[in-house]
């Protein structure tokens, strides 16, 4: 009996490593088609086979309990070439990985909320010990939409990291992650260092 319930349960968790891996999949597909119909890609498509990504892996999958915030003042928001942008704090989020308590800001364009399209568009950047080693030296990013946040708690899955326009050439002028974005663990999941240099 006790054999039959761990076969059991581990075939539930192999099928659901097998979807979360498709769904990663799918994503990271759309990810890459995003640099052929976007005219202001960095990359061709003879580019893509330089895109590395870590495996899929749900443990960087978290669920953060959410504290939204108000009376927040605008502020520039630092880029690593050029002139910032303004952006407001959105909401801070608390979260346990790798059984380490974390913490991360999420913040709101405001050049992009007056647009309706990108109205409910919210900005993740963060920092973390990969950095300049396994991954971009200047950060990754997250999107998220003011919709994703239910009823106090947002899950952030750090699979869907990715790099900015900097990591690819240095003609672009991306935001730096705020310090306060700074994890201080390694989190490997999302996207990698750039295979093709940043020559392009």
């Amino acid at each position: 009996m006790r054999y039959l319930l761990t076969l059991i349960l581990m075939t539930g968790f192999n099928c659901f490593a097998q979807d979360y891996k498709a769904q990663i999949d799918q994503f990271r597909q759309g990810y890459m088609n995003d640099f052929l119909t976007d005219t202001h890609s960095p990359l061709k498509k003879d580019d893509l086979k330089n895109l590395r990504f870590y495996d899929a892996d749900s443990t960087y999958r978290v669920t953060c309990k959410v504290t939204l915030l108000s009376n927040e003042t605008n502020f520039i928001m630092p880029v690593f070439h050029g002139t910032g942008s303004q952006y407001i704090k959105y909401a801070l989020l608390k979260f346990i990985l790798q059984g380490k308590p974390m913490e991360l800001t999420v913040y709101k364009s405001i050049y992009l909320s007056q647009n309706p399209m990108f109205s409910n568009y919210l900005f993740l950047p963060f920092t973390d010990d990969t950095n300049g080693q396994e991954t971009y030296g200047g950060g990754r990013y997250i999107d998220l939409k003011t919709t994703d946040f239910k009823e106090g708690s947002l899950i952030v899955d750090f699979n869907k990291a990715y790099n900015p326009y900097c990591a690819f050439s240095p003609n672009y002028s991306c935001p730096k992650p705020p310090d306060e974005n700074k994890l201080s663990i390694a989190v490997k999941a999302g996207e990698k260092q750039f295979a093709g240099g940043t020559n392009h």
